[in-house]
């Protein structure tokens, strides 16, 4: 009895420790998944351990549910924004246009994109924590650039925030997507943020 409750006692407080490289395997593995066309709602816990060469149980141990685990790889995908540098905001808003246009360019990462984003409405608990771990934080850093741009005087003081956000993010990621001219695109950053600005800017009577 001694011995049994000694073994209980460690196990209960001690257990196994996490293996990075077991997090790393699963993790992959559940972006491959998905990068091969696997809804979220199609993908299974033993589909993902099966492919990662881990038991179900590994997968159990370090996320609760199927969704927890979508979201932690979804994650992963996205590259941290850069911090503004305090120069001009056509050129933090260019920085942030290039790291999009990164992303949109690889294909593994555009479908999975397009499945988290399919799978919103059976899902919201996804899209929810999607938002939050990858979508907010990015906003709120390209927000702050349009909003010094305004105390600067370098953009209109009405400036919609949000709809201005819209534009920079879906131009890149729509002409990335579907632009037929191929390696010429790398200056598109720059074009879509001159564009822009020419609506962004002051009016020449506004002071």
């Amino acid at each position: 009895m001694k011995t049994q409750q000694t073994a209980e006692g460690a196990a209960r407080s001690a257990g196994r420790p996490r293996s990075e490289k077991a997090d790393r395997s699963i993790i992959e593995a559940t972006l491959e998944l998905l990068g091969e066309g696997i809804g979220v709602s199609e993908l299974s816990i033993e589909s993902i351990a099966s492919r990662a060469g881990v038991g179900k149980t590994t997968i159990y141990r370090r996320w609760s549910n199927k969704v927890d685990l979508v979201v932690d790889a979804l994650a992963t995908l996205k590259p941290p924004i850069p911090l503004p540098q305090g120069g001009t905001v056509r050129d933090d808003l260019v920085t942030y246009l290039r790291v999009i246009q990164e992303e949109a360019s690889h294909q593994r990462t555009r479908c999975i994109m397009n499945i988290a984003m399919s799978d919103s409405e059976r899902h919201p608990r996804l899209a929810e924590r999607f938002r939050e771990l990858t979508v907010e934080p990015r906003r709120e850093v390209v927000a702050a650039v349009l909003r010094r741009g305004i105390e600067t005087g370098e953009l209109r003081a009405d400036l919609d925030i949000d709809v201005a956000l819209a534009l920079l993010s879906g131009a890149v990621i729509w002409l990335t997507k579907w632009s037929r001219s191929g390696d010429s695109d790398a200056d598109l950053p720059e074009r879509i943020v001159d564009e822009a600005l020419k609506g962004f800017r002051p009016r020449p009577d506004e002071p």
